[in-house]
């Protein structure tokens, strides 16, 4: 039923998702795509849901079979859900089955975002990073652990940085593979439109390059989110257009969603990005998340990508195609207590659903020097 548009009146993505790839979407959406393989996958795991401060939350809850695992408690961000951590839960509660040893086990908790998958659609304003933040350290109190870590991306990232500042009872370090730590002159420069700083290193130069197309280019879908969630009925009544919505996040991301409906093959399958739109619109989720941004927005004034001041250890992972690839110079002056610092030659902004095994040895690795804290 979906009405068409015409096609872009260029041969490139400057005017959006193309014509192409978001029909080859619909067509595998509608005669190949098995919703239930993934529905299949979430039930394996232990699916809980608990009200916290009124709203009720959704989380997966896996528990390793070592005694001595690391509670980690995982966040998602925009477009994403608890999907994309789908691929690590074995790895890492089951770590010897999967090239680790023993010692490198973790319990798993995946939360939904409030307004995302199937935690509970707030019905008054107020449910920004500050509240989830204090909401996960609750959670994780509430399941008995009383020394944890936090990871997470996108928001995954503003939550855990702000459950650092925080500190919540037995919140140990956090991990992040989307950091905060663009400096003020750089982030003020960028936004100014000032040029590029001659004294940059190769790895700023690339960050820096990175966040002018970002910053010019690719904030269209957080702007309107931030202002108008409301306006955005067309993506909860067309499948099509909540697709084009989710794809058009960041342009590596889009990139290579495309180059999968083309028939190449990447991090991500079709089934993979299929699952995660699919979930969005079973749930009815497309406004209820995209208020977030507009929450967020009421109470922030700061960049997304500027440094909060986080006195917590910190490990950082990097990947290539990411919205801005933070350098090292900059997670050391973001990070005091930067404990675990690694680029990865792959991978981009869903980084555990595109290189689950990158992810994984980085969680390992990254928090090993706290394991006889916890």
């Amino acid at each position: 039923m979906t009405k068409w548009s015409e096609r872009e009146t260029v041969n490139d993505t400057t005017q959006g998702v193309q014509l192409a790839t978001m029909q080859a979407l619909a067509n595998y959406w509608a005669s190949d795509y098995d919703w239930r393989k993934v529905e299949a996958k979430l039930n394996s795991y232990p699916n809980f849901i608990s009200n916290i401060d009124g709203l009720d939350i959704h989380f997966i809850h896996v528990k390793s079979k070592e005694k001595n695992a690391m509670p980690i408690i995982v966040t998602h961000g925009w477009p994403g859900s608890v999907v994309e951590q789908l691929k690590i839960i074995d790895p890492l509660t089951n770590p010897t089955k999967y090239g680790g040893s023993t010692a490198d086990a973790f319990d798993v908790v995946i939360p939904s975002l409030p307004g995302y998958g199937f935690s509970g659609k707030s019905t008054a304003p107020g449910w920004n990073p500050v509240r989830i933040a204090k909401a996960w350290g609750a959670l994780m109190t509430r399941l008995g652990y009383a020394k944890y870590v936090a990871q997470g991306g996108d928001w995954g990232n503003a939550i855990s940085e702000i459950m650092a500042l925080q500190t919540p009872p037995g919140l140990l370090a956090i991990s992040t593979n989307m950091a905060a730590t663009v400096p003020t002159e750089i982030q003020t420069a960028l936004v100014t439109g000032k040029p590029k700083p001659a004294s940059l290193s190769a790895e700023e130069s690339n960050a820096w390059d990175q966040l002018d197309f970002f910053y010019k280019k690719g904030l269209g879908y957080a702007n309107e989110m931030a202002l108008r969630p409301q306006t955005l009925y067309a993506i909860a009544d067309s499948p099509v257009g909540l697709a084009a919505w989710m794809l058009d996040h960041d342009a590596r991301s889009y990139d290579l969603i495309a180059r999968v409906f083309a028939g190449g093959r990447e991090g991500l399958t079709r089934d993979d990005v299929l699952d995660n739109i699919t979930l969005y619109w079973l749930t009815n989720t497309a406004i209820s998340s995209a208020r977030l941004y507009w929450d967020t927005a009421q109470v922030s004034t700061g960049g997304f990508f500027d440094p909060r001041g986080v006195k917590l250890p910190v490990s950082v992972t990097v990947f290539p195609d990411e919205i801005y690839a933070a350098p090292r110079t900059w997670a050391e002056k973001a990070y005091p207590k930067l404990i675990y610092y690694e680029r990865f030659d792959k991978g981009g902004h869903f980084a555990a659903w595109e290189q689950p095994e990158y992810f994984v040895g980085a969680m390992r690795d990254g928090f090993k020097s706290l394991r006889s804290l916890g």
